[in-house]
């Protein structure tokens, strides 16, 4: 008989046997494909050696770390250990506002599922999702490059160059760095390859050669590589390759050496292009995740993300939804199905946790989907609520009672279709509040208290001068820690 420790091991291993089959399958295919033979860049027609991928293939599925993926060690490193199992939590954020303190976290527990959207259309992701189609992966590869391994310089130098961004000057970063003439980043000469390995780095290389091929299968779309991402490109790369968001994200979290435990989920598993449509109270229809947060004058333009939009919305959002890529009112919303393994990790972890961040375009789209209110409210364990520490346009003069207000409706899909509306009190939804000190956000107790939350605590914080008030990481661990240990 196994143990209960040995058997949540094995079911986490078991999750990830069909989509370790499609990324061996679609490895076989690649070493054999003429596609990768030859490439054609710019017009010109490039002989290209193909990657000794059987050694990759080795490389990446026998890890030099061998409690990876492999159930006997993991087994005995479970039997052999006399502490008890660290904590499981499941976040709800966006790609930016929690990643300061996934560092700190994983000192806490790397037992974490990070449900992240799939909607973004805004900064370099934009660029992908218009040429390409298909979801957005800019979250979800920065969360997987906060995770990764930095015990060695090998893993050092992989995230390095994952994480690595082109100019922004879109002249410079086509010519000077992916190099108009030479290719030195596709071709493995630049400088970023040092200290990657060659099986590493032919992986690598692989599927940013195959990104770049499907731009050229498009002549009609020409590709801003402004800003671009390494990292976003290999990943739209995998994913178009497998016709599968799943499987690029497991071969990014192999080859990017996440922590086994740890799960980068997104909140909607698809291959299409998502859009993001939003209501506000006086009737307005905005189309665009970009158009509600951060608004741009061009569509090339670039975003920054961390500076919020000074242009104030001509009123207050009063629900998101998901709707066609073609659709611009509330006849074109649609229903897409929520991430199974999302419903399965809500219903086991230990804590739910709603992390600061864009309220309405980072939280509330994992929210709205069918079957996330109905198992959070069943839940009797902690519902933690991170308390953003400035206000920016989406919640200009909300109270925290207000972002209560906005994760419950969005729970209960109050604004929505009726046939599908629940009516769950916000106490079912959030128990527990954490609130940055000395925060521009106002904490309206009383109201707070009729909401059913009474458990109320101040964080330390720090200042930045970018990005206003923050939670202090270590301390922000440590309140959760004694939440939930």
């Amino acid at each position: 008989m196994h143990s209960h420790c040995e058997k949540r091991k094995i079911q986490r291993l078991g999750k990830s046997t069909k989509t370790k089959r499609v990324v061996v399958r679609c490895f076989i295919i690649l070493c054999f494909s003429s596609v990768m033979a030859e490439i054609c860049y710019f017009g010109g027609l490039v002989h290209y050696k193909s990657p000794s991928l059987p050694l990759s293939l080795h490389s990446l599925f026998r890890s030099k770390k061998p409690h990876y993926y492999n159930s006997t060690s993991l087994m005995a490193e479970c039997l052999s250990s006399s502490t008890v199992e660290p904590p499981s939590l499941l976040v709800f954020s966006g790609g930016t506002g929690f990643n300061g303190v996934v560092e700190e976290l994983k000192k806490l527990t790397t037992r974490v599922a990070h449900v992240l959207p799939v909607s973004d259309d805004g900064g370099s992701t934009a660029e992908i999702v218009r040429v390409l189609g298909g979801p957005a992966v800019g979250d979800i590869r920065s969360r997987c490059l906060r995770l990764s391994d930095e015990s060695t310089s090998e893993a050092l130098a992989v995230r390095r160059l994952l994480g690595h961004r082109l100019p922004i000057d879109a002249h410079q970063a086509k010519k000077d760095c992916w190099n108009f003439d030479r290719y030195d980043i596709v071709e493995g000469n630049h400088s970023l390859w040092d200290g990657v390995s060659r099986p590493y780095s032919e992986t690598i290389r692989a599927f940013l050669i195959y990104f770049q091929n499907e731009i050229h299968r498009r002549p009609n779309e020409r590709f801003c590589f402004s800003n671009g991402s390494i990292g976003n490109f290999f990943f739209a790369g995998a994913r178009i390759f497998f016709q599968s968001l799943d499987a690029a994200i497991f071969l990014f979290s192999r080859v990017s050496e996440i922590p086994c435990d740890s799960l980068v989920l997104p909140v909607i598993s698809t291959n299409d292009r998502l859009t993001l449509g939003c209501e506000l109270q006086d009737g307005t229809i905005i189309r665009g995740q970009n158009e509600i947060s951060h608004p741009t004058t061009g569509t090339t333009q670039t975003v920054d993300k961390r500076h919020c939009s000074t242009s104030a919305l001509p009123s207050k959002i009063k629900r998101v939804f998901y709707m066609s890529s073609e659709g611009n009112n509330l006849l074109h919303e649609v229903f897409p199905p929520v991430n199974p393994t999302v419903l399965e990790q809500l219903r086991s972890v230990d804590c739910i946790v709603y992390a600061m961040g864009s309220l309405f375009t980072s939280i509330c789209p994992s929210l709205v989907l069918l079957g996330v209110g109905e198992i959070i409210s069943s839940r009797s364990c902690r519902k933690v609520l991170l308390l953003n520490g400035s206000q920016d346009r989406e919640t200009s003069r909300f109270t925290a009672s207000c972002f209560v207000t906005a994760i419950a409706d969005a729970l209960n899909r109050t604004h929505g279709d009726t046939n599908i509306r629940l009516k769950n009190p916000p106490g079912y939804y959030i128990n527990t509040l954490l609130v940055p000190k000395d925060g521009e956000i106002a904490v309206d107790l009383k109201q707070l208290s009729e909401q059913g939350i009474y458990d109320v605590r101040v964080v330390e914080s720090v200042g930045d001068p970018k990005h206003g008030i923050l939670f202090n990481p270590s301390s922000l661990i440590n309140t959760l820690a004694g939440l939930v240990e």
